[in-house]
């Protein structure tokens, strides 16, 4: 389905979420939660399984795009989202000096979060993580230097709200970078859409053990605003030169932003 031909949800909605509903995004946070934590223990292995490896390439863009600010002595970074904190650790192989920078990581999974914790002690970074919805960080304002969120921007209850809160913990004059699956241009579109609606939810629900997990993967790329739709919206919060730079044919597209000073 092209983003030209369907509605934008407010957030992710998954299948059996009512629009309308009461308590409509707890319902649909709480759905993604324990999908999330279903699948933790098989969720890096599938992630490289189902990407062909790209997604390590990806978080690499990511990392070298704030290199610059990871080399400022007592730069802090959020990884929102985190997962199992791959992006954290990419990021951190980018530091020019290393220890200028802390890492957090924020996860509302628990299972998620303890895989985290166990690659960050592996690679002898401190494990500041706190579990913790998106919407609503525990953290003060201007609290942040960086923040960045990797394939986990989409599974939001209310993406608006997500701005907000990214917006409320930078630092003016801080970075956001946001990576998130998108639709490719032309020559790829139907190739990958056969691939990311037909083939990739079978081996991944087959892999993971988890009936729906991976065929709301593609559910909820469909459904997520266009890159000039999430571009606008982040103008509207504020954000000064939001742009969107896609990566690999569109199949990727890395929303980037500053908090503006004023």
């Amino acid at each position: 389905m092209s983003h030209a031909s369907r509605p934008t949800a407010p957030g992710t909605r998954p299948q059996g979420i009512t629009p309308g509903e009461a308590n409509e995004e707890q319902a649909a946070a709480r759905y993604v939660r324990e999908m999330f934590s279903g699948i933790a223990g098989r969720y890096d292995f599938l992630n490289h399984l189902l990407s062909f490896q790209m997604d390590r390439h990806w978080r690499r863009v990511v990392a070298r795009q704030f290199r610059g600010r990871l080399a400022q002595p007592g730069a802090r970074v959020l990884d929102l989202c985190c997962g199992t904190a791959d992006l954290a650790l990419a990021l951190s192989q980018q530091e020019i000096r290393r220890g200028h920078a802390q890492f957090f990581c924020t996860d509302f999974s628990h299972p998620m979060l303890t895989r985290a914790l166990e690659k960050l002690r592996q690679r002898s970074l401190p494990p500041l993580v706190a579990e913790a919805d998106a919407l609503h960080l525990p953290f003060p304002d201007d609290a942040f230097d960086v923040v960045v969120c990797s394939f986990g921007f989409r599974n939001l209850a209310n993406y608006r709200a997500g701005l907000t809160e990214i917006r409320r913990v930078l630092r003016p004059g801080g970075e956001v970078g946001i990576l998130e699956f998108s639709e490719p241009r032309a020559l790829l579109r139907p190739f990958y859409s056969f691939y990311f609606h037909h083939i990739l939810p079978r081996v991944g629900e087959w892999i993971s053990g988890v009936k729906g997990s991976y065929s709301y993967l593609p559910g909820s790329v469909d459904r997520f605003p266009a890159p000039e739709e999430l571009v606008a919206w982040m103008g509207d919060l504020s954000f000064t030169e939001p742009r969107a730079r896609r990566l690999t044919g569109g199949i990727v597209t890395l929303y980037l932003g500053t908090k503006s000073l004023a």
